[in-house]
């Protein structure tokens, strides 16, 4: 069930959060992570609209930061043993995040409750929540930890 996982990331603490579930998840036969993060275009084309001189560089910068971060979970990951590939995107993070899991035969996907765009604790995050919708294969969602 958990042979390869599709591992999602905006890098947020919630993110974060599920990167140690992953890392659990070895001992119930998981093999190999693809992790994955989109740079959301519609922040990108509303930004293109008020300071498109600046597109570009914003869109290389965001993407260079995605793939150092990315590859710092891909070294730990490695580190313990897993196969991991990784998949800097640009679109829409549900509709990428569910091709992946067709395109890479992923067997469950672990993904963070919110994102860094989080507003209000009561509603499940947007991307997490039309994933968990519409993913074929399982969904293990991991919450942000409440304030004491």
């Amino acid at each position: 069930m958990f042979k390869k996982i599709l591992y999602p990331t905006d890098f947020s603490d919630v993110s974060k959060k599920a990167l140690a579930s992953i890392l659990e998840l070895k001992t119930a036969g998981a093999k190999e992570v693809v992790v994955m993060h989109v740079i959301d275009s519609r922040n990108l084309d509303a930004m293109a609209q008020y300071v498109p001189a600046d597109l570009l560089r914003t869109q290389e910068a965001l993407e260079k930061i995605a793939r150092e971060e990315a590859q710092a979970i891909a070294d730990a990951l490695e580190k313990k043993g897993f196969t991991v590939k990784i998949r800097i995107e640009e679109g829409i993070p549900a509709r990428n995040i569910l091709e992946a899991e067709e395109e890479e035969g992923i067997s469950s996907i672990v993904i963070g409750s919110h994102g860094v765009s989080n507003i209000k604790e009561m509603f499940l995050g947007s991307v997490s929540e039309k994933v968990i919708r519409k993913a074929k294969s399982p969904v293990i969602v991991i919450k942000r930890q409440r304030p004491a």
